[in-house]
């Protein structure tokens, strides 16, 4: 049986590939950070009781900025495999706190790589290892971009992410270990967080549409980007340490749309006019901004046989549908007089 360690298990990503390496038979080892509050609900349809017999799911709890227990629990799980997912990766939020952003995707990614290659020098087993990149590392550089695009990050987390990327490089190259870039434009879905734009629009096209909220306020409307379901990318993840080398890779749709485009289609499952409702707040625009990120996912399509397989608009229309449900639930609960929890509510 393989084993996998994934670093933000409990994020979107992190709950669609312990999925997937689930069905796929592999044991999966997850690291999540202490917290007063439960915040494991996106991997709570997949968590069970490890006294159980045969649980195939365990959970660790460590952090990035802790190298000293990224050791130990490397020691614990002994992966085939690791993912590193975890990250502050909101960019907006990276502007106001870029030292912890940094050093949770930067220094967080160096610490973990110096512990896998420590684990794989004292155990002598080999260790498979994905690094989760960004699109927003190409920042200005202008679309089509691919994997010899100059990098020109306009924020601090996307800096961060640059630096990751170098010294998941630099380590596949300096000690010839099994390390792979995955640098991905803008996946999306239902499980998303919900202060970003994607999921914070259809929330609000549900909320307005039951009554339960009045105006949505955004940033940059014109702002395009190349949005994918997030269970589509994590299929290429798991295809890339799968490869005989090691090699870094665009995974794209190969399409560009705007926020614009995104509230209109929102708004428009719902039969809603979205101009009515949607006003503009500069607080939501960034000090320097990314205009348009479109990928070009050739060297995915070719070399891993990936494609995706949900479309921009199936996409938004999934994403609508779950958030207007949940809308209903909360409008169930306000109509009986209780006090609505919004956040125990998305855990359904």
């Amino acid at each position: 049986m393989k084993r996998a360690l994934i670093t933000g298990i409990t994020g979107q990503d992190g709950s669609y590939l312990a999925e997937l390496l689930l069905s796929r038979g592999y044991e999966v080892h997850g690291i999540i950070r202490r917290s007063s509050s439960f915040n494991t609900k996106r991997i709570d349809p997949i968590y069970r009781d490890p006294h159980q017999q045969g649980v195939r799911l365990r959970l660790h709890y460590g952090d990035l900025a802790d190298g000293t227990n990224l050791r130990r629990i490397l020691e614990l799980a002994q992966p085939d495999e690791v993912y590193n997912l975890a990250a502050q990766s909101h960019v907006k939020v990276s502007f106001e706190a870029a030292e912890y952003t940094a050093d949770v995707v930067a220094t967080g990614t160096l610490r973990l790589l110096e512990c896998v290659r420590d684990h794989i020098s004292s155990s002598g087993h080999p260790v498979r290892f994905y690094q989760a990149g960004s699109s927003e590392m190409f920042g200005a550089s202008p679309p089509p971009q691919n994997e010899d695009t100059p990098f020109y990050p306009r924020s601090p987390y996307a800096v961060a992410k640059v630096a990751a990327f170098h010294f998941a490089r630099n380590y596949r190259e300096a000690y010839n270990l099994f390390v792979c870039n995955g640098i991905l434009f803008n996946h999306e879905s239902e499980r998303r967080g919900e202060t970003f734009v994607t999921r914070k629009v259809t929330r609000a096209a549900a909320r307005i549409k039951l009554g339960l909220q009045d105006k949505l306020y955004l940033g940059n409307l014109d702002a395009k980007r190349d949005w994918g379901h997030a269970a589509d990318y994590v299929e290429a993840m798991w295809r890339m340490l799968q490869q005989p080398a090691p090699d870094d890779y665009v995974v794209a749709t190969g399409e560009a749309h705007s926020v614009r485009e995104f509230v209109e289609r929102a708004f428009g499952c719902l039969e809603l006019d979205w101009r009515q409702y949607v006003e503009i707040d500069p607080r939501y625009f960034r000090p320097t901004e990314v205009d348009a990120l479109c990928g070009d996912p050739s060297k995915a399509i070719r070399q891993l046989d990936w494609r995706p397989q949900v479309s921009f608009a199936e996409l938004v229309q999934r994403m609508v549908a779950h958030d207007l449900e949940a809308a209903r639930q909360e409008q169930t609960l306000r109509r009986a007089g209780h006090e609505v929890d919004e956040s125990e509510l998305a855990r359904h």
